[in-house]
């Protein structure tokens, strides 16, 4: 894979955390949320992200059970992961999120971004290509 920028998503039907981050540093940041109660909010947003910052592969977090077998999410996460290929022609790389969250401060209302980002930079420290 082309060095570059990196875009990673933390999906939710409410709300899509976004996170951003660059195979030179490996390091993700929260960049945004995006609202995602309708799918024309979903993908004008996350357009205008990958317009901005022409990332060279995006990486979607995939909830499991604490067991890893699939929940409700799980599938929800995976179409998105799939719609995203379809639609931007780039890499897509699937992220265990089983436990994002919990590492994030629960006490905020919106942590989706830093959901995203926590996910982003477990794709960088388990990744030693971007293949």
């Amino acid at each position: 894979m082309t060095e570059g920028v990196i875009v990673g998503f933390d999906f939710g039907e409410k709300r899509l955390g976004v996170a951003i981050g660059n195979t030179l540093t490996r390091e993700a940041k929260p960049y945004k949320i995006i609202d995602s109660r309708t799918n024309a909010s979903r993908w004008q947003g996350v357009s205008a992200v990958i317009e901005e910052w022409s990332p060279v592969a995006l990486v979607v977090g995939i909830p499991r059970h604490p067991d890893g077998t699939a929940h409700e999410m799980t599938e929800r996460c995976e179409r998105f992961a799939r719609q995203l290929e379809g639609r931007f022609h780039m890499p897509v790389k699937r992220v265990d999120e089983r436990y994002s969250s919990a590492v994030v401060d629960s006490d905020a209302d919106f942590i989706d971004d830093e959901a995203a980002s926590i996910i982003l930079q477990q794709f960088f420290n388990e990744s030693d290509t971007y293949e």
